[in-house]
């Protein structure tokens, strides 16, 4: 089940954003965007509105974006095509545009969240084995010459 945020964690969420995520979140072009795509796969009833706040919450950092389709498959009981269709144009159209805000804003969590894995030395009597390098089978055909 997904979080249902309060006003006050929607508000505190939109003032850390990025000014390019906060045009997209209020711009005509994506709710444009999303009224056509509503249309298009006929899901213009109560469905609209929860596919619209989760597109919200994917943009204001609250939701990952690889979770959405999931997201449109048990929420709102949609099928796993119509839901692959859905995402695949909401990515196309509302996130890819601000694709590189998205990372940043996922990626400052990703890093934060993220274990340090260290390697553990082996034990007494066991060694440790390293590949072979390989080494050029012949030539290299792809070089041209150098004059």
């Amino acid at each position: 089940m997904v979080t249902q945020y309060a006003q006050e964690e929607i508000d505190k969420a939109l003032e850390k954003l990025p000014e390019e995520l906060k045009d997209a979140i209020f711009s005509m072009e994506t709710a444009d965007t999303l009224w056509k795509i509503g249309e298009r796969y006929h899901v213009m009833d109560k469905r609209y509105s929860e596919i619209t706040k989760y597109v919200a919450y994917v943009l204001l950092g609250l939701l990952l974006p690889s979770e959405f389709q999931g997201i449109l498959e048990k929420e709102l009981k949609l099928q796993k095509q119509l839901a692959k269709d859905i995402t695949r144009d909401v990515n196309r159209f509302i996130f890819y545009p601000v694709k590189l805000a998205l990372e940043q804003i996922y990626s400052m969590e990703i890093q934060v969240s993220a274990k340090i894995v260290t390697p553990q030395p082996a034990a007494e009597g066991e060694t440790q084995t390293e590949k072979p390098k390989q080494e050029p089978r012949g030539p290299d055909t792809y070089r041209e010459p150098i004059e």
